[in-house]
């Protein structure tokens, strides 16, 4: 197993006044040439947006855009014609495809909204724009990784144009879970949300990243009450 460790504090920084965003990977004004993506993975921004405000309508293609709300709820609008509002415990995807003008904006006044942005390349381009979000709560049971995304409308959670597998767990303090990829080829990126985990003798702090390539399954122990994303996608692409 080979892995690649990206602490918390290593992240890109931007800081708009209404917009305070982390990046994971380069994007905007933020430029790493070793960390422009991980796989089929290009985006991971953590971002907190100011209450009443948000980002405005804005084109997108050819990108597989996931928003997952940590805390607060955010405020979703396209040019297909959807409105809707997502809550922690939802996800939201949408297929850019041959291209969408969305706007995501802060459903409240009085308090901050905390969500993950999420960009995958497509195994697919210029399909079909394309909306979904569900209520990710059915399947998020405490100590076990619940599936979220897949490629397969007919599988659990979300899907998207692309050989990925999302998983969202919740484990207490000293609970250890496998994790068996789901394709040949693929890597895990595993980003920490609270609390602290260790992967083969690597510990992680809350928003730190660790990517895995070079095997087929991998334990995660939890060394304090955590909640952890873990987003497994193809290492090759045609980007």
């Amino acid at each position: 197993m080979q892995t690649v460790y990206h602490p918390a504090a290593s992240r890109g920084h931007a800081q708009h006044g209404w917009l305070n965003s982390y990046h994971t990977f380069s994007f905007g004004g933020y430029y790493n040439p070793e960390r422009i993506h991980f796989g089929a993975l290009r985006v991971l921004n953590d971002d907190t947006v100011a209450p009443g405000m948000g980002f405005g309508t804005h084109p997108h293609d050819n990108m597989e855009i996931i928003s997952i709300p940590l805390r607060g709820d955010l405020k979703h609008r396209d040019s297909m014609g959807n409105e809707a509002v997502i809550r922690e415990g939802d996800i939201q995807v949408m297929s850019a495809g041959s291209g969408i003008a969305h706007s995501e904006m802060n459903a409240n006044r009085d308090k901050e909204v905390k969500f993950l942005q999420i960009w995958v390349f497509p195994n697919r381009k210029e399909v079909q724009p394309r909306y979904g979000q569900l209520t990710m709560d059915p399947v998020l049971q405490k100590n076990n990784l619940a599936q979220v995304l897949s490629p397969d409308p007919n599988d659990e959670g979300v899907w998207i144009h692309q050989d990925a597998w999302f998983h969202m767990g919740r484990l207490d303090a000293g609970i250890s879970r496998e994790y068996q990829l789901r394709r040949n080829g693929n890597g895990v990126y595993v980003f920490v949300l609270d609390g602290t985990l260790t992967i083969g003798g690597q510990e992680l702090q809350p928003r730190d990243g660790l990517g895995i390539t070079g095997t087929a399954a991998f334990t995660l122990t939890a060394t304090s009450n955590a909640r952890v994303l873990l987003m497994e996608v193809p290492l090759q692409v045609n980007a």
